[in-house]
């Protein structure tokens, strides 16, 4: 079962490295979300840890709270926990997060979840460059803007009072189309989102990762 542990509770959820994004939506109670948007990609919410996430328009590292990994050398390595707290000595989650897998494998993977009483998802003409940016998710599709937000209900409408000519999303978007190879950087891609628009970059089928700061690749030497 790749739904570990659900605690509504304590708003977090324990997931397999390989657990597809839209599973956890599955599982989630009504008014939960998880910290990326309902869409498919490659490598599940392991694959999304180690790219840095998707589409967000918030601090990514943030929302992932704990997680267990193989490093390059072999060890199983338990980073973080449920809660902030948990945290002693280094804290090797925010530097796993967008690693792109230079740290390791994610086995399993702690998020936190977020409450939302409304949610809408719409889909408009325009570029991110021209985009005001304040929905939670923002991804580009091709000529199309996607903007995810929830939230209390005039919270989600006022975070997409900027979207005109839009047609509401209902339901899950499978992108897993685009990268039959796999997802990486580089330029010219169908998908863009913040992130890495800001670079001049673009997600794209069987890309390269980005090159590894001789720091954190001691760092990996060392796990």
């Amino acid at each position: 079962m790749p739904i570990l542990e659900l605690s509504p509770g304590d708003q977090t959820v324990t997931v397999s490295g390989d657990t597809p994004l839209l599973d956890v939506y599955a599982a989630l109670p009504a008014g939960l979300y998880p910290p990326f948007p309902p869409v498919e990609l490659p490598g599940g919410v392991g694959g999304l840890v180690s790219r840095g996430g998707f589409g967000q328009n918030f601090f990514f590292a943030a929302e992932i709270l704990g997680l267990t990994f193989i490093s390059p050398s072999g060890r199983r390595i338990v980073a973080g926990g449920r809660t902030v707290k948990n945290v002693q000595g280094y804290d090797l989650t925010r530097p796993f997060v967008g690693s792109f897998g230079a740290l390791g494998t994610a086995e399993t993977v702690t998020l936190r979840l977020r409450p939302g009483l409304s949610m809408r998802h719409v889909a408009s003409p325009g570029t991110l460059e021209t985009l005001p940016g304040a929905a939670r998710f923002v991804w580009q599709d091709g000529p199309s803007i996607h903007q995810m937000h929830f939230g209390p209900a005039r919270e989600v409408d006022r975070a997409l009072s900027g979207v005109f000519g839009g047609t509401e999303v209902t339901g899950s978007v499978d992108l897993r189309h685009f990268f039959p190879e796999g997802v990486g950087v580089g330029t010219g891609g169908h998908l863009r989102d913040l992130r890495m628009n800001r670079l001049g970059q673009s997600w794209i089928n069987g890309g390269e990762v980005p090159p590894v700061p001789a720091l954190f690749a001691r760092l990996a030497a060392n796990l």
